[in-house]
């Protein structure tokens, strides 16, 4: 089991390296100058552009800004943010549990329904379940979050008024010293009320967010077992006169959850990226709308820092995730 994570863990260094020169790189070859955008419509003189860029070092070969990035990253520094003159690691973890909040109510509700529904897909190949079951993960993979996000906006909150429109809790509550996860921190607070509008606001983002993992794990769900229920030993328990729940439940699901918790490593890092959409349309204070207004703004650092800060929690998740075929199938760790 060590050498299976060493092995892991080697592949992780040259993947760091790549994606932080993806992350230098992307921010630069957008238009636009940081610095005159930091003076807003003002007209900065040519004298004072040029100290500032050489007090940010954007003056300097790009290869040794790159380098003196990298060398800062080897020692802990993301960068400090050009607008907020906040440490990029400070202001990544202020936001994140907002970000994780949202993706973790999204993933539960992603795989509390799609593994039940692939499953039962499978177990009633070509009923009306399955084909429905089917059908509706075709459409869910194929919606834009954005227009998806829209259309629920409109029905849910406008016309039926059921749920707020953007925000994590109603204006009337407010908390000091929190955790940053509204949920726990509106049950804490002991407010009347609290916890209720939290989760009201949680539920069309978690939602709009959870679509197209539904729709994936289900289809993969469904496309394992069957592979699974095709194999001897299921043939075999059957013969024996073992329930559909026992066959289903114990001998086939277990197989067939490795490609499913592959599926589900994955789609963290569509998650993430969904979470830029969903967070922009909800106005949620999370990493996805910190990363849209500082690409807008020419962050260097913040979009650099945030970039390889979020391209680091796939890479430890898809970590755990090779873990966990280890305790699923020990077929793996002797590889």
């Amino acid at each position: 089991m060590q050498r299976f994570l060493l092995s892991r863990i080697a592949v992780l260094i040259p993947t760091f390296i790549g994606v932080s020169i993806v992350a230098f790189s992307f921010i630069r070859l957008l238009p636009g100058d940081p610095v005159q955008l930091m003076s807003g419509e003002r007209v900065m003189a040519p004298e004072r552009h040029a100290a500032i860029m050489h007090q940010l070092g954007y003056d300097r070969p790009i290869v040794i800004q790159y380098l003196d990035y990298l060398w800062g990253l080897l020692h802990g520094d993301f960068g400090t943010s050009i607008v907020t003159k906040r440490g990029v690691v400070g202001e990544f973890f202020t936001l994140f549990p907002a970000t994780v909040e949202l993706s973790l109510c999204a993933i539960v509700i992603a795989v509390a329904l799609g593994i039940p529904a692939g499953v039962i897909a499978a177990a009633k190949r070509g009923s009306w379940f399955d084909q429905g079951v089917m059908g509706a993960a075709l459409v869910g993979y194929s919606m834009p979050i954005f227009w998806w996000g829209l259309l629920l906006i409109i029905l849910f909150s406008s016309v039926l008024k059921l749920t707020p429109v953007s925000g994590r809790i109603g204006y009337e509550f407010f908390f000091t010293n929190g955790t940053g996860f509204m949920l726990i921190d509106a049950l804490a607070s002991g407010q009347k009320g609290a916890f209720a509008s939290a989760v009201s606001h949680l539920i069309l983002p978690s939602v709009v967010l959870a679509t197209i993992p539904l729709a994936v794990i289900a289809r993969q769900t469904r496309s394992a077992m069957l592979e699974v229920l095709g194999e001897d030993y299921v043939r075999t328990a059957r013969a024996k006169g073992l329930s559909t729940y026992r066959v289903i439940g114990l001998h086939a699901l277990r197989n067939a959850l490795i490609p499913v918790v592959t599926t589900i490593g994955l789609q963290v890092g569509v998650l993430l990226a969904g979470a830029i959409l969903t967070e922009s349309i909800f106005s949620w204070p999370g990493i996805g709308k910190w990363m849209v207004d500082s690409v807008f703004r020419r962050d260097y650092p913040v979009v650099q820092g945030g970039l390889l800060l979020i391209a680091m929690m796939i890479m430890i998740v898809n970590l755990v995730v090779d873990l966990l075929y280890g305790v699923i199938n020990p077929r793996v760790r002797a590889r």
